[in-house]
């Protein structure tokens, strides 16, 4: 149950905004612009903490970010690190995924680098109460799906 007093701090709601953004990148233009002008939330506030908060990632890192935007035209933002799908791409050193997923083979990845990867989505604000187990077994399987083979160590 919510205390009467955080019920009257709550501002109201106008859109929740979900955009990927490249790290580093958000500027005025499409598709950041159109997204939080219609809210006529400010642009360049946005711009400027986003960049900020995203200078330890790459430039062109895709990081997908969700806007809280309320009705007095402000907003608050939470920034996630990169897809999984991202990261196993990255790491296999490939474009796409398999077109035949079971069938045709796009790459191979250590147990290792699985390790890696789920130590990072770790952060994440949906992962940070998940064993790490879970989450290696969970980006195992969308390994797979992509046609990445995992074996346990790289010959």
């Amino acid at each position: 149950m919510s205390t009467l007093k955080e019920i009257l701090t709550r501002r109201p709601v106008a859109a929740t905004i979900r955009l990927t953004v490249p790290a580093g990148g958000a500027r005025p233009a499409p598709p950041v612009g159109p997204a939080l002008g219609q809210y006529r939330l400010n642009l360049m506030a946005f711009c400027k903490d986003f960049n900020a908060r995203t200078q330890k990632y790459k430039p062109d890192t895709p990081m997908a970010v969700t806007i809280t935007a309320f009705k007095d035209n402000t907003f608050e933002f939470i920034v996630k690190s990169p897809s999984v799908t991202w990261y196993l791409k990255k790491a296999a050193g490939i474009e796409s995924g398999s077109s035949r997923p079971g069938h045709v083979e796009a790459s191979t990845l250590s147990v290792k680098h699985i390790y890696e990867i789920a130590k990072i989505k770790q952060s994440d604000p949906y992962c940070q109460y998940m064993s790490l187990e879970s989450i290696s077994k969970s980006i195992i399987g969308t390994a797979n799906t992509m046609g990445i083979k995992v074996v346990n160590e790289l010959d």
